[in-house]
């Protein structure tokens, strides 16, 4: 069971300190596909999709936009939980990415969103749903806020995905905000929790890009393991 009811172009960034070689793609196009309330709202899958999930104010929105190069592709809000659906942009890459495409899903925020308890309710279903049923997922993108640390609906939900076969990724976000000292502590309960699952957590700023090349290979290695893009 989820744990949701409790609730202009960029420069690439360079490689954080976990060590990734990788290059960050050139994002030619990223466009809004749609926001299914429903799982009969859902369009047609066109390739790859991964999932972004993660507290609503841990920083997605801006992660989002660092993904796609683009500054407002995903809006930020100073109110958390405005995303109440499953939000999807496709992301269209240049000449060498080992994918014509990916298809970004914003899920909605758990934890502190400003909505009313039936409407949060109503997520869970929709969320489930769609990670049950949708062969085109490649990967589920845990968010953490770094500063906060790891919490009881993280730990079920990377526990609920590994009962349902999903490939998962934890990422710490605003890590630029923590020391040396603090990221190696944050490293050590990472391993600690989530132990060594598809290369291990990753540490990533949207704001700064640190540790974005390791994110795309993580969700370049996903894509590649998706064979059928139709639902289940």
């Amino acid at each position: 069971m989820l744990p949701w009811m409790p609730v202009t172009r960029e420069a690439p960034a360079r490689p954080g300190a976990d060590g990734a070689r990788s290059s960050v793609p050139e994002v030619t196009d990223a466009v809004f596909v749609a926001e299914a309330r429903d799982l009969a709202g859902l369009p047609a899958a066109a390739g790859p999709e991964i999932a972004i999930a993660g507290r609503s104010n841990v920083g997605k929105s801006t992660l989002l936009n660092r993904i796609a190069g683009r500054k407002a592709l995903a809006r930020t809000s100073k109110t958390p939980g405005r995303t109440r659906g499953l939000v999807m942009f496709r992301l269209s890459l240049g000449r060498g990415a080992p994918v014509d495409s990916l298809t970004l899903i914003d899920l909605p925020g758990y934890g502190y969103a400003r909505v009313s308890r039936s409407e949060r309710q109503g997520w869970q279903p929709l969320i489930e749903g769609y990670t049950r049923t949708r062969r085109a997922l490649a990967l589920f993108v845990i968010l953490i806020d770094a500063r906060r640390g790891i919490e009881d609906e993280e730990r079920q939900l990377y526990e609920w995905l590994g009962t349902e076969n999903v490939p998962a990724q934890i990422v710490f976000t605003k890590v630029d905000k923590l020391s040396a000292a603090e990221r190696g502590l944050l490293r050590e309960r990472a391993r600690t929790t989530f132990g060594a699952r598809r290369g291990g957590p990753l540490l990533l700023s949207g704001e700064t890009g640190e540790g974005l090349p390791a994110l795309w290979t993580a969700m370049f290695q996903a894509a590649a393991a998706t064979e059928d893009p139709e639902p289940r």
